[in-house]
């Protein structure tokens, strides 16, 4: 197996490249992301096409992605932050310049539709990335739970650890036991979009983590059903369930009341309620690191995704 490729520890100083690989996002919201990124000693870079629409887009495939590549490829550049979610990761994902990563492992930092981002460098470089939030939730304020969890998992070289919240709707979907493994997954919609192309992670051994938004439960069970079906989770040591946010229709069966019947009868640790994903407020976490997930006590561990 080819070794996991860990960045640096961000530190004071450090460029920090603002690149937009997905949907658009407004100018405020990227000043705000600035702002903060600053506060904290780093230097960020905004690249040329973040601004940018098209459509539904950040720009056009070849702006977004030759932000991207080129942000990658600079040797003075510490760190790679997707400024928002949405939608076109996809479409870029076959392109991006694996060689250059390779070369000059960087932090990448993101969560959403940047999840087929992360399970492209996991596939194609085997780099540690980090899922966290977009740069533009650091509007949220620098000293918000979502913008400090991102400060520590990028600058801190310390371990994440989580803790299910009874306020989380997912919080009763849970078994007993302990799992270690990679860490590995993030968005439920963008995994299941991932089946039958060359970026479906091999999840033996590993801990998957999910969450999701704006999906109604019907099709949260669709989407587990199908990873079942598919044999994508045979083998998984764990399921981490983050965040399940404004899933809900007019159906009388909550979201928890799916993820309890698709996963349970798995016979793995099942830790949910953990606030990871869409919430107003969220947890970053490395991925393509070695996580340790207690359904007891109520805790997922995972090491940093630096050096």
């Amino acid at each position: 197996m080819t070794a996991t490729l860990h960045p640096a520890t961000l530190r004071p100083g450090d460029t920090v490249a603002l690149v937009s690989p997905s949907g658009p996002v407004p100018a405020e919201r990227v000043e705000a992301a600035v702002s903060v990124l600053t506060g904290w000693g780093l230097a960020p870079r905004v690249y040329p096409h973040v601004l940018a629409r098209h459509g539904y887009f950040g720009g056009t495939d070849e702006q977004r992605l030759g932000d991207l590549n080129e942000a990658l490829g600079d040797p003075q550049v510490r760190a790679v932050l997707c400024t928002r979610g949405g939608y076109g990761a996809q479409r870029i994902t076959d392109r991006v310049d694996l060689d250059a990563v390779r070369r000059d492992p960087k932090l990448v930092m993101g969560f959403s539709d940047i999840t087929a981002l992360h399970l492209a460098l996991w596939r194609g470089a085997r780099l540690a990335t980090v899922h966290g939030p977009v740069a533009a939730q650091f509007d949220k304020g620098a000293d918000s739970p979502t913008a400090l969890g991102a400060r520590h998992a990028l600058m801190s070289g310390e371990p994440v650890v989580v803790a299910a919240d009874p306020a989380e709707d997912t919080h009763r979907v849970r078994t007993s036991g302990h799992a270690e493994g990679t860490l590995l997954g993030g968005n439920l919609s963008l995994l299941v979009s991932t089946l039958g192309t060359p970026h479906l992670p091999d999840l033996t051994g590993a801990i998957l983590l999910i969450e999701d938004v704006g999906e109604y439960p019907y099709r949260v069970d669709r989407m587990l059903t199908h990873l079942r079906r598919s044999g994508a989770l045979d083998g998984v040591a764990g399921i981490a369930v983050g965040q399940f946010t404004d899933c809900a229709d007019a159906w009388p069966v909550t979201i928890a009341d799916v993820l309890t019947d698709r996963l349970l009868d798995l016979g793995l640790p099942v830790l949910g309620g953990l606030p990871i994903g869409h919430g107003p407020q969220h947890t970053a976490v490395p991925l393509g690191t070695r996580a340790t997930l207690d359904a007891d006590t109520g805790t997922l561990t995972v090491a940093p995704a630096t050096l």
